[in-house]
């Protein structure tokens, strides 16, 4: 008996020239801050742009872009209509559920409930659409790889080796799914407390560099720690919109700029 193609489900999303993954091997790292800020970014340079939360479990964007307890409508062909804010369609699981409510469902409802974010929303014509996964390798992650053409992942890391530990693992199963990984973004790699000009490092330097340049993977940017990134984040404002001239946003702005040379629209 002939062996099943596990991508032979994988067909491309109508209007969407180009689908980007951002993930992490565990949680804490930024993810979602980086997808949002990145997003936002990339908007800002007139492409249009997409960003889906895949997180069904614990989905972040409604709070992230200033969207919370905002509900999603359908079209006259019953597709859901994304939100839209920061020049940026959204789409998230918190639109359709509570946010205090836990959403329990084995892997074939997640399974199906990307798929439905892929076909039965109303995106439009996208330049980049962005994933925002889940932490870790696991249902999601296999079926968005299985079920759309990706055009390359990137993974989001802090600086220490316990963190790196967690990237490997992504990186490694970006590889086993035929997913190109981009890069890898390092978060919070400094601190720069006010009224100093030398940089704090908040995580111990790990060995991520030297790993990385060891396997030819690109690091994308290095994101500096600064409390306004988060309180950006609880506020829904990403810091590319709040503090263009910032640090951290002109760190995301190169990352915009690598991710744009990486996988051109042409």
């Amino acid at each position: 008996m002939a062996t099943m193609n596990p991508f032979e489900q994988q067909r491309p999303v109508e209007g969407i020239k180009k689908i980007i993954a951002v993930s992490s091997g565990k949680g804490g790292v930024g993810k979602s801050t980086v997808s949002v800020n990145l997003a936002a970014a990339l908007a800002k340079r007139g492409l249009k742009v997409g960003l889906l939360d895949a997180d069904i479990y614990g989905p972040s964007l409604p709070r992230m872009s200033g969207t919370l307890h905002q509900k999603v409508e359908l079209d006259e062909n019953k597709r859901l209509i994304p939100l839209e804010r920061f020049r940026v369609k959204l789409m998230s699981i918190g639109y359709l559920v509570d946010e205090d409510l836990a959403v329990v469902w084995r892997g074939p409802m997640l399974f199906k409930a990307m798929d439905q974010f892929f076909r039965d929303v109303a995106w439009g014509e996208l330049d980049y659409l962005l994933i925002d996964l889940p932490p870790g390798t696991g249902d999601i992650q296999l079926s968005v790889a299985q079920k759309v053409p990706v055009a390359g992942a990137i993974a989001v890391s802090t600086p220490q080796n316990v963190a790196l530990t967690d990237v490997k693992k992504a990186i490694d199963m970006w590889a086993q799914v035929r997913v190109p990984v981009l890069g890898v973004v390092e978060n919070m790699s400094w601190f720069i407390p006010p009224g100093s000009t030398e940089r704090v490092q908040l995580f111990p330097k790990g060995q991520i560099d030297s790993w990385l340049d060891e396997r030819g993977i690109a690091k994308l940017g290095e994101v500096p720690f600064n409390p306004n990134v988060g309180l950006g984040a609880e506020a829904g404002i990403p810091v590319v919109e709040s503090d263009s001239k910032s640090p951290e946003a002109e760190a995301f702005n190169a990352i915009a700029s690598r991710l744009i040379e990486a996988v051109p629209l042409a």
